[in-house]
């Protein structure tokens, strides 16, 4: 009787230790599906062809301006995600994200965005913290944009922001999303006391961006936006971006357009140029300083590895000279070539 005894505890015992196994790898599985991480690694080499690639003039937009071989970033984000609520961290490394954060105070530019986000209902979600810009149709990371140089009109808008924000489905193709932040690209305004507004009208993939701070302490004043484009065919996408920015406060501003055309010509290859003219205001000046920038760009993808061959010119108007050639006379235009190399997980 007792050896029955023992035998059945035993048995009793082993099922126990069995579910509580079994119940801990389920809660760490459940645990491990809640947290996601993603990121890339980009680098690529770069040079100019009238001086040779000796000359390290850059091309007076954001990112990948360096000559010879060069580092872009490394990206790691983290998001923790409890359904109705979750905490998003996007942690940057390396020359351009150290250049999309104006390496501020925020743990010396390593922060490109922190947020937490509550969906309140199916068609709301708040939030707040620091998040990248509503603006403009290219973004920080690499891998989200076409062409990997970026253009004007994104260089001279704001990258992120830091504040609160509402997003409204208001329809299965119309959003809404509303505003209150610091000024653009500031963690903090104890020297200013100033505040921005944002805005985001979006209908069927086509986009309106408002925003508006004073002007005061570095701001940007008021920008109007345009972001969209259409699928012309399955293989063919154009794309379109158009902005107006004025500072009253400093008296400059800009103004331009985009277009992004790109054709699929395979599984793993896309061709697509980007055609910008942007013109840039100044009171204090007679003249406006416009610009043209074309870049063609290839986008070769081999599993979660993309290479993209580039080549750009950028050509001013106005007998704006902000470029050497080979013989050191400065000249209007410059011509580029850069290959580069994207990783993301």
């Amino acid at each position: 009787m007792k050896t029955i005894i023992n035998t059945n505890f035993g048995k009793i015992l082993a099922i126990a230790i069995i579910s509580m196994v079994t119940f801990s790898a389920s809660a760490q599985e459940e645990e491990a599906s809640k947290f996601s991480l993603s990121g890339s690694v980009d680098a690529y080499y770069r040079t100019t062809f009238h001086d040779a690639g000796e000359s390290t003039t850059a091309s007076f937009t954001s990112f990948a301006n360096q000559t010879g071989f060069a580092l872009g970033m490394a990206n790691l984000v983290g998001t923790y995600d409890m359904g109705d609520t979750g905490v998003v961290v996007d942690l940057v490394f390396g020359p351009r994200g150290t250049e999309a954060t104006f390496n501020n105070d925020v743990l010396n530019g390593i922060i490109n965005q922190a947020y937490v986000y509550w969906n309140v209902s199916e068609s709301t979600t708040l939030t707040m913290g620091r998040f990248n810009t509503f603006l403009g149709y290219e973004v920080i990371a690499p891998q989200a944009n076409f062409n990997y140089s970026v253009s004007y009109l994104f260089s001279n808008g704001p990258f992120s922001h830091l504040g609160v924000k509402a997003d409204f489905a208001l329809s299965d193709d119309v959003s809404l999303m509303l505003a209150v932040m610091n000024p653009w690209d500031t963690n903090d305004i104890s020297d200013s006391g100033e505040y921005s507004l944002g805005g985001q009208l979006g209908a069927y993939g086509q986009f309106l961006n408002l925003y508006y701070d004073s002007g005061k302490s570095g701001g940007l004043g008021f920008e109007i936006d345009y972001t969209g484009g259409f699928d012309l065919t399955e293989d063919f996408f154009f794309g379109i971006n158009a902005a107006y920015n004025d500072n009253s406060e400093t008296g400059t501003g800009f103004y331009g357009a985009a277009i992004y055309p790109q054709l699929t010509t395979s599984d793993n290859f896309a061709i697509g140029l980007r055609g910008e003219y942007m013109t840039f205001t100044d009171d204090a000046v007679d003249d406006d300083s416009p610009v043209l920038g074309l870049t063609l760009t290839g986008s070769f993808t081999k599993d979660n590895l993309i290479i993209k061959p580039e080549v750009r010119l950028d050509t001013w108007g106005n007998d704006i000279e902000p470029y050497v050639d080979s013989d050191g006379a400065f000249t209007s235009n410059q011509s580029s070539f850069l290959i580069a190399a994207i990783y993301s997980f």
